[in-house]
């Protein structure tokens, strides 16, 4: 969905208007929003998940998100240094895990709750922003720029806090 999305921008304007360039951009975010969470829920019902699906499903929300961010910064749809809080929470948590899972400590940074409320923040946000047209008389524009600044908010406490969680194993391999 990721190259649909984008691709969806560099089309020329004679093929579609705006007005629907942007439907079928938020549609798409929303649809593979959806089918990952789908997916997710499946797996973990059925007892489904495997190493692969653990690696790959993660990188692929992350590559979605940091990939709509850009379409939006490039469409002066969002700030930039909102886009740099959350596309540097996501590399800085990702190498953080990866170390962890290295040294034997992942379970203190396990998926918390902050993560969550972020991404469902990031999730409603960005196909507001992609969307930006009236919807049902509210600013779709209005509630997405909210929800992102709420997103980056609870990006840089969630990062604390896993970088919290750790620092213990941190500080002992470091010594």
């Amino acid at each position: 969905m990721i190259p649909l999305v984008v691709g969806l921008f560099y089309l020329p304007e004679s093929w579609m208007s705006v007005p629907m360039r942007d439907t079928l951009a938020a549609w798409a975010f929303i649809v593979a929003a959806l089918t990952d969470w789908f997916d997710g829920w499946l797996a973990r019902r059925w007892n489904q998940t495997s190493a692969f699906g653990a690696f790959l499903d993660p990188v692929a929300d992350k590559l979605m998100v940091c990939a709509a961010l850009i379409v939006l910064l490039d469409l002066s749809r969002v700030d930039a240094f909102i886009s740099l809080i959350i596309i540097g929470r996501e590399i800085t948590i990702s190498a953080l895990r990866e170390w962890m899972a290295k040294i034997g400590a992942s379970a203190s940074v396990a998926v918390h709750r902050l993560g969550k409320f972020k991404t469902a923040a990031q999730m409603v946000a960005i196909p507001c922003l992609l969307y930006d047209q009236p919807l049902l008389g509210i600013s779709s524009r209005l509630l997405g720029d909210v929800l992102i600044v709420v997103a980056a908010v609870l990006t840089v406490w969630s990062m604390l806090y896993y970088l919290q969680r750790a620092w213990p194993a941190i500080r002992e391999k470091s010594q």
